[in-house]
């Protein structure tokens, strides 16, 4: 988890299509936000957030293959205490693995 998230920013995820729109409510939570193609809007008090993402080549270590999306993040009116707090339980919701 990162400590400051800048307004602009891409990130891959190592999840197939079906897997992100299953965590995504959870992880967007109380914010009303809208679903259209391969982009999602989430409301943010005056401000919003904007995820596009298309399905990328999957990552290839040796015999394994993971699922790949390449997703990018636009906030927009939304300032810095907010984000870092948005992004930091988003990214508890999307965290997957063990340890």
């Amino acid at each position: 988890m990162q400590s400051h998230y800048e307004e602009r920013f891409e990130r891959d995820m190592a999840c197939t299509e079906d897997d992100w729109l299953r965590w995504l409510p959870e992880a967007i939570g109380e914010y009303h936000w809208k679903h259209q193609d391969r982009t999602v809007g989430v409301r943010i008090g005056d401000g919003a957030l904007g995820i596009k993402w298309q399905v990328a080549e999957p990552r290839v270590i040796a015999l394994v293959q993971m699922p790949r999306l390449a997703v990018s993040f636009r906030f927009a009116g939304i300032d810095d205490e907010t984000r870092n707090a948005f992004m930091k339980r988003f990214d508890l919701y999307m965290q997957r693995g063990g340890g």
